[in-house]
């Protein structure tokens, strides 16, 4: 399975941006979808993710009120909506599919910098 993640930008504090995350290959054997985030000097740590059998999500204490995980099974994509972003929110985003805690497959990454 190859997943590719897009979206991110640069925008300024309270702005909004829009990831996605494209499975390709063997999807069917992907029972969750996650976001990661990893900022420099820090460990990587989740935001959130989607288990496509029931369509539920889940999301970090530090995004919920702010960020919004959806997903579109027909398109294989995640999808994760942000907003009021913050300076802290400032991080490479990562999405990875599989079983939670065996992800068998991770997307390249994609940068979000959010400015004071």
């Amino acid at each position: 399975v190859q997943l590719q993640a897009s979206g991110g930008g640069s925008v300024q504090a309270g702005g909004s941006l829009r990831l996605s995350c494209l499975a390709s290959g063997r999807t069917l054997s992907i029972s969750n979808m996650d976001w990661f985030r990893q900022a420099p000097g820090k460990e990587r740590e989740v935001v959130g993710g989607i288990r496509w059998k029931d369509y539920f999500t889940y999301l970090a204490d530090s995004v919920k009120g702010r960020f919004t995980i959806s997903g579109d099974r027909a398109k294989n994509t995640v999808y994760l909506q942000m907003n009021s972003l913050k300076p802290e929110d400032t991080a490479v985003y990562y999405c990875a599919g599989g079983p939670p805690g065996n992800w068998e497959s991770w997307g390249q990454g994609t940068q979000v910098t959010v400015s004071s």
